[in-house]
């Protein structure tokens, strides 16, 4: 479970709910609880995961994958596109656009490793504790926590925070809503009780929590005016992380300084890490005037999200003189859905075969070949990308048993066909998927007339907006809108800006947009909010596409209440495989690989973690003698 803005709606893999890393415990699954439950006594650990053991114990000295003798010093130049307006993290991506810096200011009671699928370790709070029934969790901060202007993190301060997000942050209200009390046991100790036990990731997503200065809210800014948690704003945030904001210019650019004291600098989860003195982010509003701020040594870090870019846009003298190095790093820490996503709230998309037969319009294979340099690969799972969650072939054993609970409520194909998109790529397979796209279309109730495609009852017109907030993705909606009109259906694309788009997803008014679903390593409680069905009716949820679907919600709460990772494994196949069978969206594509180019100025540890991709700038360090080498920045 990841939380991501904006970005989350447009085709991005970045990311941002929380990661859906799932609970359990730090030593053994059972032994732990078992005690407590023996003697009464709360049972402290000081990490979380969801199945099995931990990697470190108890008094571990740092991670693995971190270089403890990094030097600190240096500063880190990155890209960023689009813009900012807003430092209040309680309303990101609801009122505003969140400076991405901010997220280094703040920080959360349990911190992940970044070499194991689900583990949490103490950040904030240095134990945790919760029932065998995981109906409860009790959470006790460090003593040492502080707030940048010295004054101490208190059990007053994450309450406040858990009632910020969720009366402020839908998504966030949606993700705590299991929440249903904080109580403060004293300064240091919080106890949050859950609607029901037996859910086991609960635990873990209230350590994900971010922690907000109550006296700083409840305070006055420095014109004397009463602060507001419910609002944007740009004066710089109070926090309690490794970095402060230095400086900004709104919209433009915004640098993060080392806070050189910071109270958690030698706890084991930082050894290694915040090695940077100043980590500096440029906006940019076009990617071809960002990439050439790159070739002009005015940033030092891009990551490229373009095809096309990535094939013919870094051939220039620094490239070959090896000053810039260009380097793609595996993602094995997550999967995705990206796709065309319909909105089901709409009666022309509520029947699945008028989905499908979108999908047999989508010539993925001459778009790859065209506009994506042969770079992509087509998403045929709802974890694509993590591939021990994703349904393949036919469903067999604890899968089969888990759908025949739903057998009546879900497609027949479910049990009898594999799953797979139609495929093109030459003239002959596109005629033959237009012929079955139209076929479909026909079953469900439309005809073309004066090739127009027309509801067969009433008369009207089958139109369909496809919208979008960035400019790039429009050469993706142009490339799908012939073959729909060669189907009879009135198409208009349409991109507006991000504050509009925002604002019409949240009022699901819309009819085609492009969104993307990361998924974690341990899928949880982040799927209600994707596809379960209270979620549809919920103003700003992550289940865009409006599904309400009994077998979906069954299937759902199978995968959160798993018992054991084998369990977890084939309730999510089972779910991918109805949602899948569903139609209800059109997928696009992935490529498993972080594309990035930097100006050779820095140095990382020799191994990087399995599950962290470059994880820059967080373990990485600044090089003087690379710098040297390759010259002075301009």
């Amino acid at each position: 479970m990841t939380i991501t803005r904006r970005h989350l709606l447009q085709g991005s893999a970045c990311a941002a709910l929380a990661p859906a890393l799932g609970m359990a415990v730090g030593v053994s699954a059972a032994g732990p609880a078992q005690a407590q439950a023996a003697t009464g006594e709360p049972v402290w650990r000081h990490a979380l995961s969801l199945f099995g053991d931990i990697k470190y114990p108890e008094g571990f000295k740092r991670f693995d994958y971190v270089n403890p003798d990094a030097p600190k010093g240096g500063i880190a130049r990155q890209i960023l596109i689009g813009t900012f307006d807003n430092f209040n993290i309680a309303v990101a991506g609801v009122k505003g656009s969140l400076a991405s810096a901010v997220g280094l200011v703040y920080e959360q009671l349990m911190t992940s490793s970044l070499d194991e699928v689900s583990a949490e370790y103490g950040a904030l709070a240095e134990a945790v504790s919760h029932p065998e029934d995981f109906s409860s969790v009790t959470y006790r901060l460090r003593a040492q926590a502080k707030w940048h202007d010295g004054k101490p993190v208190t059990a007053d301060d994450v309450i406040f925070s858990l009632d910020a997000f969720k009366k402020h942050h839908p998504q966030y209200s949606a993700y705590y809503r299991h929440v249903v009390k904080a109580e403060k046991i004293s300064d240091r100790e919080i106890k949050f009780t859950f609607d029901a036990p037996g859910n086991r990731e609960l635990p873990q997503i209230v350590g994900q929590l971010t922690i907000l200065p109550k006296h700083w809210w409840e305070g006055t800014d420095s014109e004397g005016r009463k602060r507001d948690i419910s609002a944007t704003t740009l004066e710089k945030p109070l926090g309690s992380g490794a970095y402060r904001i230095k400086e900004f210019v709104p919209g433009r650019s915004i640098t993060a300084e080392r806070v050189k004291d910071h109270w958690g600098r030698d706890l084991s989860v930082n050894i290694g890490r915040n090695n940077f003195d100043e980590l500096r982010y440029e906006y940019f509003r076009d990617a071809i005037v960002a990439i050439e701020a790159f070739k002009a040594d005015q940033v030092d870090w891009r990551t490229e999200n373009s095809a096309k870019n990535w094939a013919t846009a870094y051939d220039f003298p620094a490239v070959a003189e090896k000053r810039v190095l260009l380097e793609e790093f595996p993602n094995r820490s997550s999967g995705i859905m990206q796709a065309f996503a319909m909105n089901l709230r709409r009666d022309k998309f509520r029947d699945a075969r008028v989905r499908r037969a979108l999908n047999y319009a989508f010539d993925f294979e001459e778009m790859n070949k065209q506009i994506f340099f042969g770079q992509y690969k087509r998403i045929s799972s709802y974890f694509d990308g993590a591939e021990e969650l994703a349904s393949s072939g036919l469903p067999q054993g604890r899968e089969l048993e888990i759908l025949e609970t739903v057998r009546a409520q879900v497609p027949a194909e479910v049990f009898t066909t594999a799953y797979s998109n139609p495929v093109g790529g030459n003239p002959e397979a596109v005629r033959g998927n237009l012929r079955e796209a139209l076929r479909l279309l026909k079953e469900a109730g439309y005809e073309v007339r004066d090739r127009k495609l027309i509801d067969s009852k009433t008369g009207a017109p089958f139109a369909i907006e496809l919208l979008g907030a960035d400019p790039s993705f429009e050469r993706v909606m142009l490339f799908f809108k012939p073959s729909l009109e060669r189907l009879g259906i009135d198409v208009s694309v349409r991109t507006i800006d991000p504050a509009q788009y925002e604002n019409r997803l949240r009022t699901w008014d819309f009819d085609i947009v492009v969104a993307s679903w990361p998924e974690s390593l341990s899928p949880g409680n982040e799927q209600r909010e994707f596809w379960g069905s209270q979620a549809a009716d919920m103003a700003g949820s992550r289940n865009i596409l409006g599904i309400k679907n009994p077998a979906i919600d069954k299937l759902i709460e199978r995968l959160i209440f798993a018992k054991g990772r084998d369990d977890l494994i084939a309730a999510t196949k089972a779910l991918d495989r109805v949602l899948l069978w569903n139609h209800y969206v059109v997928p696009q594509w992935t490529y498993n690989k972080s594309r990035t180019a930097r100006w050779d100025r820095f140095g990382r540890p020799a191994e990087l973690p399995k599950y962290g991709q470059s994880a820059f700038p967080s373990i990485w360090w600044y090089d003087s003698d690379k710098a040297a080498k390759i010259g002075k920045r301009s």
